[in-house]
């Protein structure tokens, strides 16, 4: 247990001494809890200790220095070695506040989510649907390189192999934390392969990047739901199987739906399905309870309005321009390779800029 030292020490923040004392208490309670109880209590107190141990050494520190800033006062070697000390336990402190207020800053809790990846062609008709087609691979690639699995959920191609929607699912270790930046407009400004005089066009395509909620996360209702099969369809609505294995969803209250069409078998297809509806319906409530926070999102960097410009793909100059930072980036074809990793992590650390900043 953390004990809170007295007497020498400045008086501790109030929000450290809170810190520690709820530390203290889960301790407490650990010592008496029952099986049940034990790992929700032990997962709490794991998430306060990094930071509860840092104010523990932060308060060692400011010790160190008060004993020497009262050696400092004398005139002999030992006064001499102190002044030195506390230049160095200062620097210290001031790095150690500076981790503090860090941990501080609340972590997303939806960072650990699988996500599902809506892309849909915009303006610019065959050359959108083909930048969403590449947009999709690019994201493919990236997730390769991160160790993540990715499925295409439920598509629709045009005849020149670009994709008017596509929507797949990303598997893996802390997807939501990186990919969730992707949500908004991407804008692509190049010589379309039809374009015979050279003109550059511009085209837009929309990307939403939605959490993976389990069944137990949201709870929907089985009456709010209107579930449907039909034969799986192929480019044209033509029909491409006899079975009824193509699973269509309807939430009621919202209007949202649903739908997964690229697995063998129905039982498949409606997991699939439920998967995207509980994600839809989630944002669309989160989206409804952001509204009446506005000001707060100022303070962030954008990462779910879907009607946002956030990046622009210049091809003609090999410029990746992110709207958001105010940011470019050269070397286009090895980011649509999948190398998003510059792009993505400079949009990490503005985004924690900020909030540390509007602590």
């Amino acid at each position: 247990m953390f004990a809170l030292k007295t007497g020498i020490l400045k008086p501790m923040k109030e929000s450290y001494k809170k810190l520690v004392s709820e530390y203290n208490q889960l301790s407490e309670k650990l010592s008496q809890a029952n099986p049940d109880e034990i790992a929700g209590l032990g997962k709490k107190q794991s998430e306060l200790f990094p930071v509860v141990e840092k104010i523990q050494e932060l308060q060692k520190n400011e010790h160190e220095l008060q004993q020497n800033q009262e050696l400092a006062e004398g005139k002999d070697e030992l006064a001499e070695i102190a002044r030195e000390e506390i230049k160095i336990i200062t620097k210290r402190i001031e790095n150690l506040e500076s981790e503090i207020e860090t941990l501080l800053i609340p972590s997303d809790p939806l960072d650990e989510k699988n996500i599902i990846v809506e892309i849909r062609a915009g303006a610019g008709g065959d050359e959108s649907a083909l930048f969403a087609a590449e947009l999709y691979r690019m994201y493919a690639k990236f997730s390769e390189k991160q160790g993540w699995k990715t499925h295409i959920i439920s598509s629709s191609k045009n005849d020149i192999g670009g994709f008017k929607e596509v929507v797949f699912e990303i598997i893996g270790k802390k997807v939501y934390s990186k990919m969730k930046y992707e949500s908004g407009v991407h804008r692509v400004q190049r010589v379309p392969e039809t374009e015979k005089s050279g003109r550059v066009h511009t085209s837009t395509v929309t990307v939403a990047v939605l959490p993976e909620f389990e069944a137990v996360d949201i709870d929907i209702p089985a009456k709010d739901l209107e579930i449907t099969a039909n034969t799986s369809s192929g480019h044209g609505g033509q029909s491409v199987n006899t079975t009824y294995s193509a699973i269509k969803i309807v939430h009621k209250p919202t209007g949202i739906t649903a739908q997964s069409q690229d697995e063998r078998s129905q039982a498949q297809n409606r997991e699939k399905a439920l998967a995207v509806i509980r994600s839809r319906v989630a944002a669309y409530y989160q989206e409804q309870k952001e509204k009446e926070y506005k000001d707060k999102r100022k303070s962030q960097i954008g990462t779910g309005d879907r009607s946002e410009k956030i990046r622009t793909y210049n091809f003609p100059q090999d410029r990746i321009t992110d709207h958001r930072i105010n940011q470019n980036f050269n070397q286009i074809s090895m980011i649509m390779e999948g190398k998003l990793e510059d792009i993505i992590n400079s949009l990490i650390e503005a985004d924690f800029k900020l909030k540390k900043a509007a602590l």
